[in-house]
């Protein structure tokens, strides 16, 4: 229960919070190319919250540089590794690894190089955010105009910046990738 003080009556009133069960076999799923993201359950409002998992193929890169003024974003590596860039520190996530980003900061991710990783995604307080995951879906697919993602950012409270620190660590991830691939194809022959 959420207790509420009302200030016109000086007196406290209980708001009940719902309980929110998803179904691993119901729950919606939102693919793109190198990623999957499995919504789990999300409620509104102050004691609110947005849950989703997302499964990254390697070297699949997740979301730019941004912060939130509002919620925390929490991260929980199921499996795999997650590079994460938090302020301008850039660090790796590895399975069991728990990262919590309070506001105002700005963050990043991607699989980490050479790595997939499943990973579960909770902010609070919630807001809607599922909606947020569909219109990148939309846009991946063509369906919708990439501006949408950034004339949405006070409503989804993703605010983008630029990090020359995690553009940099893309082009390594990127290079080492490449460097990779071919020696693999090197060794083929």
């Amino acid at each position: 229960m959420i207790m509420n003080n009302d200030a016109n009556t000086n007196s406290q009133t209980t708001t009940p919070l719902q309980a929110v069960l998803t179904r691993g076999a119901e729950a919606e799923t939102c693919a793109d190319p190198s990623s999957v993201m499995t919504l789990l359950g999300e409620s509104s409002g102050a004691a609110g919250f947005t849950s989703y998992r997302s499964t990254f193929a390697t070297g699949a890169v997740g979301a730019p540089s941004h912060f939130h003024t509002k919620a925390t974003e929490l991260f929980f590596v199921i499996s795999g590794s997650l590079q994460v860039l938090v302020g301008e520190e850039i660090t790796v996530l590895n399975a069991g690894d728990f990262l919590a980003v309070p506001p105002h900061t700005p963050h990043a991710f991607a699989a980490a190089p050479g790595c997939e990783a499943d990973v579960l995604f909770v902010f609070t307080p919630g807001m809607d955010r599922f909606d947020y995951l569909r219109l990148l879906g939309r846009v991946l697919r063509g369906e919708a105009d990439p501006k949408e993602i950034a004339e949405s950012g006070e409503r989804f409270d993703n605010h983008y910046v630029d990090s020359p620190v995690w553009r940099a660590a893309l082009e390594a991830a990127k290079a080492e990738t490449a460097k990779s691939e071919a020696a693999k194809a090197e060794a083929a022959k």
